[in-house]
């Protein structure tokens, strides 16, 4: 029974990442550690994957409609991978199942949470900007941030942020490069924001991997349920009104997160 529980629950999760493109790490997260009771550094660890395996397919399907922007990409990944790996060796030396880490991760998941229900309420309310083509030359400079330092200093943020909570590549991600690169058609910026974050959770899920903290058999389950919720949230898509959904969402994550803050 529960692993129907598991499955039903990858599938929901699936479904909301179809339709609006948010991504599962601010959904799963909460909803393994408050209704399943999964300690906090298994749920990082596990949805870590999770997040990798799902967003990989959605990679290849806007590589395929030349939609990525791989230039943006690279620079994102040259601040978030690095910064990664730094967590990653602190989370090992400090063993992440510690009462201090798990503590840590809580409040820094609530925090994360927080932004992420910000980040997609001002997005509800800003509305989808049309999408438009860019010749070569205004492609290449609406490539190039306002300074070349801010990608990697932003990259570096989320990649601590991801490591430690899982949350932050979808939602968080959006916004930054809206700010970054705010010449960029959007469906550019959410291709980027998808491909970015499948070697970030990549190399950040491996790693936890690494450390004991993914539950294998729980990632499985989850992952029968999310594929096919994210094909039918995906042909779902055009026939929902995003702009409520994605309300409903914020405030559901700003409550997941004053609660995981208040704890």
């Amino acid at each position: 029974m529960h692993d129907m529980a598991f499955i039903f629950a990858g599938f929901v999760v699936g479904v909301i990442v179809g339709l609006t493109g948010v991504g599962g790490g601010s959904l799963m997260t909460p909803i393994l550690i408050f209704f399943f009771g999964v300690k906090p550094y298994l749920a990082v660890g596990t949805d870590l994957l999770f997040a990798a395996f799902t967003k990989m397919g959605g990679t290849l399907s806007l590589a395929r409609q030349r939609l990525v922007p791989w230039r943006v990409v690279a620079q994102l990944c040259a601040g978030s991978v690095p910064a990664a790996l730094v967590t990653l060796a602190v989370l090992k030396h400090l063993g992440p199942a510690s009462q201090e880490v798990q503590q840590l991760m809580t409040t820094t998941l609530g925090v994360a949470l927080l932004l992420t229900a910000c980040a997609m309420f001002y997005k509800a309310m800003r509305g989808q900007q049309q999408p438009r083509t860019l010749a070569r030359g205004e492609e290449l400079a609406a490539m190039k941030a306002r300074h070349w330092s801010l990608p990697l200093v932003f990259g570096a943020l989320i990649g601590t942020l991801v490591t430690l909570t899982s949350v932050g590549a979808g939602a968080i991600g959006v916004t930054v490069l809206l700010v970054l690169f705010p010449l960029l058609p959007l469906p550019r910026i959410v291709a980027a924001d998808i491909a970015y974050a499948v070697p970030l959770t990549l190399v950040a899920g491996l790693g936890h991997a690494s450390l004991g903290s993914v539950d294998w058999p729980l990632l499985a389950k989850l992952l029968v349920g999310s594929l096919p919720g994210i094909w039918l949230g995906s042909r779902l898509m055009r026939h929902t009104p995003e702009r409520l959904i994605r309300s409903i969402l914020s405030v559901l994550l700003a409550w997941a997160g004053t609660k995981l803050v208040m704890v």
